[in-house]
C-alpha cells in the first residue's frame, strides 16, 4: 500500500490535527506514541518517517483514539496498516515474529502443538460439535492453552451444563481466530485464518457460537465479513440464561466486586450492561465501579499483539489494580483472557497478593450456582 492509498483509505485529509487521538491514547506518554504525527506525516508531507519500533508496536488497538475522534476517524486502523508495511519489510520484534510463525504452523501464538489444544477438556464430558450440538463454544487459543485461563473455560462449561445447553467444541480442529494477527498487521495470515475457520464452521454447519474472548468475538462479528453464523460473548449468553431462569443461585456471598471493561467488548462493541447484569445477579454481591469505566475504561495493554512484546515503563494494569484496591474491592472481575493475565501479573508486581483476587465473570458466577 502506498502513501496515497493510505490517505484515501483512512480519510486522513479530514483530520483536523486536534490531537484528541494522541491525548486519549493510554500508551502515548509511556511509549512516546504520537499518532497525530504519524497521520500528519502521511497526509501533509506525503511520506512516512521511520519511528522507533517501541512506538509502532506499543499500540494496543484499544480504539480509544477512534472513540474520541471528533471526525469519526479510526487512527488505530491507520496504525495497523503502518504495521502491515513494517511486517512486509521484516521490521518486527522477534517475539512477534515467533508468535505469527506459531499461528501459521500450530494454529496458536503460544508455540504449543495442536494436539494439546483440547487437553483442558479431560474429565469434563464435553462433546464435539459433530455430535449433534446446537451451539459451538469457540474456546480460543489463550483459554485452551494457558493454565490460568483454562479455569475460565472450565467454569463456563460448568455454567453451560447447569443451564442444560446443547453445546460442543471443535477440540483440536479449532484454530486461532486471527484477531491479534490482524492487529499486528499480518493481513495475509489473517485472511488465511478466516478462510480456514469459515471452512471448518461450514463443515459442521455452525450457526451459533459463543466465545469467552472479546478479541475472538470482535473478529468473528466485525472482521470476518460473514453472515453464516451469529456470535455472542459469554457475558451476553450468561445474562440471557439468568433472565430465562436457566441459571439459579444456591449460595450468597458478601463480596465487593469491581468490573473492568475490556476494550474489545466495550469500546469496540458497546457491550457494557450484560457483564454487570451477571455480577449484580449474584446474591450478596456489591458492584463497584472504576472512575474510568465503560467507554472511558483504561486499557490493560493486552491487545494489538502486546501480549508478545513488552514496552518499558509503568504498566496500565498496575494502575488498574491499585485503583481497585483503593476503592476496597475484594474481587476484580474481568471478561477477557488478556485482561485476566495482565491484571493477575499486576497484582503480583504491585504487591497486592492476598488483598484482591482477579476472576472472570464466568468463574465468579460458577462459584454460586
Amino acid at each position: 500500500m502506498n502513501v496515497q492509498e493510505l490517505v484515501q483509505k483512512h480519510k486522513l485529509l479530514e483530520c483536523i490535527q486536534c490531537g484528541m487521538c494522541t491525548g486519549a491514547c493510554p500508551v502515548s506518554k509511556k511509549a512516546n506514541l504520537n499518532i497525530r504525527r504519524y497521520m500528519r506525516e502521511v497526509s501533509a508531507l506525503g511520506k512516512l518517517t521511520v519511528h522507533p519500533q517501541n512506538e509502532l508496536w506499543s499500540c494496543t488497538t484499544c480504539s480509544t483514539c477512534g472513540v474520541r475522534c471528533p471526525k469519526d476517524l479510526n487512527p488505530y486502523e491507520f496504525l495497523i496498516d503502518i504495521r502491515s508495511m513494517a511486517v512486509e519489510e521484516g521490521q518486527i520484534a522477534p517475539t512477534i515474529r515467533d508468535a505469527l510463525e506459531s499461528i501459521f504452523k500450530n494454529g496458536n501464538p503460544w508455540a504449543r502443538i495442536r494436539t494439546k489444544r483440547s487437553e483442558w477438556l479431560q474429565g469434563l464430558n464435553v462433546k464435539h460439535i459433530a455430535q449433534g450440538a446446537e451451539l459451538l463454544y469457540y474456546v480460543g487459543c489463550t483459554s485452551a492453552y494457558d493454565p490460568r485461563v483454562q479455569n475460565v473455560a472450565k467454569a463456563l462449561v460448568h455454567c453451560f451444563q447447569k443451564a442444560g445447553l446443547n453445546f460442543g467444541v471443535l477440540g483440536d480442529e479449532e484454530s486461532c481466530c486471527g484477531s491479534e494477527v490482524y492487529g499486528m498487521g499480518e493481513k495475509g495470515l489473517f485472511e488465511f485464518l478466516v478462510e480456514e475457520n469459515i471452512k471448518i464452521f461450514n463443515k459442521y454447519n455452525i450457526r451459533q457460537t459463543v466465545t469467552n474472548c472479546p478479541h475472538g468475538f470482535h473478529a468473528f462479528k466485525n472482521r470476518y465479513n460473514q453472515t453464516s453464523f451469529e456470535v455472542q460473548h459469554h457475558t451476553q449468553l450468561l445474562a440471557k440464561l439468568i433472565d430465562e431462569k436457566k441459571l439459579t443461585f444456591s449460595k450468597e456471598v458478601k463480596k465487593k466486586v469491581i468490573y473492568h471493561d475490556p476494550c474489545f467488548l466495550g469500546k469496540q462493541n458497546n457491550i457494557y450492561e450484560e457483564p454487570r447484569k451477571v455480577i449484580e445477579s449474584i446474591p450478596g454481591v456489591t458492584l463497584l465501579e472504576f472512575d474510568r469505566s465503560r467507554a472511558r475504561s483504561l486499557c490493560c495493554e493486552g491487545g494489538g499483539g502486546r501480549m508478545w512484546v513488552d514496552i518499558p515503563g509503568p504498566r496500565l494494569a498496575e494502575i488498574r489494580v491499585k485503583e481497585a484496591v483503593n476503592v476496597g474491592a475484594d474481587i476484580l472481575a474481568v471478561a477477557c483472557p488478556f485482561c485476566m493475565l495482565t491484571m493477575e501479573d499486576a497484582v503480583k508486581t504491585t504487591g497486592n497478593e492476598g488483598k484482591i483476587q482477579v476472576m472472570d465473570v464466568a468463574e465468579l458466577l460458577a462459584l454460586f450456582l
